[in-house]
């Protein structure tokens, strides 16, 4: 009897010792913080690491499937599962999970910026930081540079890691528009003169709702009035005027005019490619190479940009709190951010996307395979990209202008 007591009591220690160490590996994010990279980097081999983020975009889903896994597989043996999910569904699955005490789940990385940042930042959904623990974030990334300390105005504080950067710019057929405006006072004016081919999607769109942003920073004036305030919903209604009187100046003029909206830029690309409007928009200044390529896009599309600025962002990838591979987050995360994967998802056969490095920190080789990547005829240079280049807000502006956009402009005859 004796025996099977010291048996029992010898095996219910090795199971609270079991369930200690497990609590402690999902909670505490400095054990594996603590470690050296080598021994990350050790723990992640042979892993399955899943990464949930928006799988809406061929492009992205062929670098992420036929470039990044296989080389992740030879390298570390991780095998990489890509899951189709946007943000916020996501993001509400890790809330419940963090409610119900889930301390182990199966998302390893998530994709996300902005307002989705914010959120799971605030909730505490996120494992960190753990942004200065990757080599290639401390060799390559500016880190000093506003769009990679802040996010839509939240401070990262190291909790994510940028992936890529797009910046916004709009889309037109040059055989339709031979003078694409340079400010929104020229936009006006060519509204007017070509009634019902222009629109912009419904505010509640990331896409429209950064039209807006845009006529905003106007409103205001200037963006470093914006970004020193943060957000403050009594000067934005004060500095708001001239936003509200453009958008109800032009709303006859629009698309079925401005008696409905687009509502995503998916619905916008569509009126655009059937030549029911003459432009588009987007973030990601090469998206229509893409488009061209699949023949959605008329050949004779190029891009614009106003000469007071477009609005460019990074958008990053973070660890969930309860993360099972946190070693095999940050090693595939680590790898995103190498040369040698950015400048591959930099290419137009890929993604076409801009690099999150700090192109002055690239070796010579890797400097001189930048400048041999032919972008596309719609991709506006560097330089003018860089020199229009304007930040983001804080994220609350986002929901703000969706409420009041649907009184000031949606409810007004």
């Amino acid at each position: 009897m004796k025996k099977f007591i010291l048996i029992f009591s010898s095996l219910f220690l090795i199971f609270l010792a079991a369930c200690s160490n497990s609590q402690n590996s999902s909670n505490d994010p400095s054990e594996t913080l603590n470690k050296t990279w080598s021994e990350i980097e050790g723990g992640a081999k042979n892993k399955t690491v899943r990464i949930y983020m928006w799988g809406g975009d061929p492009g992205i889903n062929k670098y992420m499937d036929e470039w990044v896994a296989p080389r992740l597989k030879k390298t570390y043996g991780i095998t990489l599962k890509r899951v189709p999910m946007d943000a916020p569904e996501f993001l509400k699955k890790l809330a419940n999970e963090k409610r119900a005490g889930n301390e182990e789940g199966n998302m390893d990385i998530i994709w996300i910026n902005g307002e989705n940042f914010k959120n799971a930042k605030d909730n505490g959904l996120l494992f960190g930081p753990f942004a200065n623990k990757l080599p290639n974030y401390n060799e390559y990334v500016d880190s000093k540079a506003l769009n990679v300390q802040y996010d839509f105005g939240t401070k990262v504080d190291g909790m994510e890691a940028p992936w890529g950067k797009v910046q916004f710019v709009f889309q037109y057929d040059e055989k339709k528009v031979e003078n694409p405006p340079r400010n929104f006072d020229e936009l006006n004016q060519w509204i007017k003169e070509n009634p019902g081919k222009f629109a912009y999607p419904d505010p509640n769109d990331f896409t429209g709702n950064a039209f807006l942003r845009h006529l905003f920073y106007e409103s205001v004036g200037d963006v470093k009035q914006i970004l020193d305030e943060g957000y403050n919903e009594n000067f934005a209604n004060k500095k708001s005027d001239l936003m509200w009187t453009y958008l109800n100046d032009i709303k006859p003029y629009l698309w079925r005019e401005g008696n409905t909206y687009p509502n995503n830029l998916n619905e916008l690309d569509r009126l655009y490619s059937k030549g029911e409007v003459f432009m588009t928009m987007g973030y990601n200044e090469a998206r229509a190479e893409k488009m061209i390529e699949q023949g959605i896009f008329p050949e004779s599309t190029k891009t614009f940009v106003f000469e007071s600025g477009s609005i460019g962002n990074f958008h990053f990838l973070a660890v969930p709190f309860n993360s099972p591979n946190k070693e095999g987050a940050l090693t595939v995360i680590n790898f995103l951010l190498s040369p040698d994967a950015q400048l591959t998802k930099l290419e137009p056969n890929y993604w076409g996307e801009n690099m999150s490095l700090n192109q002055a920190k690239l070796s010579k080789s890797d400097q001189e395979r930048l400048k041999s990547i032919t972008r596309g005829s719609s991709v506006l240079s560097s330089e003018t990209l860089i020199e229009s280049l304007q930040p983001e807000v804080d994220a609350q502006y986002v929901t703000w202008l969706k409420e009041k956009w649907h009184d000031e402009v949606v409810q007004q005859n």
